[in-house]
């Protein structure tokens, strides 16, 4: 009697560990946001897949291959980490200055062609088609005007990511 009811606890043990795995998608049939977590060490992977993706667009649209700028990348670095503390994703910082001021502050001698900005959980790929499917900040991307990229991001602890690209000439 006792191995009877041993062997029922057992298996009603491995039963309930076979719950349901997790809902991938949500009530809206879209996928639920995952969080994508980026590291110290996966800046350079991460501009220069996104350079290549740019660079692959431009090609398709008859336009000049853009070169990653070091200026530019602190521009953008400089402006993510600012829409965080802001909570806010848009193109002012927080003490009043706009695209051009963060360029010409870090040493951009070039002029500035466009910002593109994200607050997302989506990983690089995925926000710059975002950007891409709509005008003004497909514009961005494709400008003829444009030679060089700044492509950087913040990340909150709880995996929110604020993107900003910008482009110069």
């Amino acid at each position: 009697m006792s191995r009877l009811f041993s062997l029922m606890i057992a298996a009603v043990l491995l039963l309930s560990a076979c719950g349901t795995p997790p809902p991938s998608v949500g009530p809206d049939g879209k996928p639920l946001n995952r969080v994508y977590r980026i590291k110290a060490s996966d800046t350079d992977d991460i501009q220069f897949r996104v350079l290549d993706s740019v660079n692959a667009l431009r090609a398709s649209a008859g336009a000049a291959e853009l070169k990653l700028d070091s200026a530019l990348n602190a521009a953008a670095e400089t402006h993510s980490r600012d829409m965080s503390v802001q909570n806010r994703p848009w193109h002012f910082g927080s003490d009043g200055s706009s695209p051009i001021d963060r360029v010409k502050r870090v040493g951009y001698t070039g002029t500035l062609v466009g910002e593109n900005i994200s607050e997302t959980y989506e990983n690089e790929s995925e926000t710059l088609a975002a950007w891409m499917k709509q005008p003004d900040t497909r514009n961005v991307v494709l400008s003829p005007k444009a030679r060089k990229l700044g492509f950087a991001w913040f990340q909150e602890r709880n995996g929110k990511i604020w993107w900003t690209m910008v482009t110069g000439s």
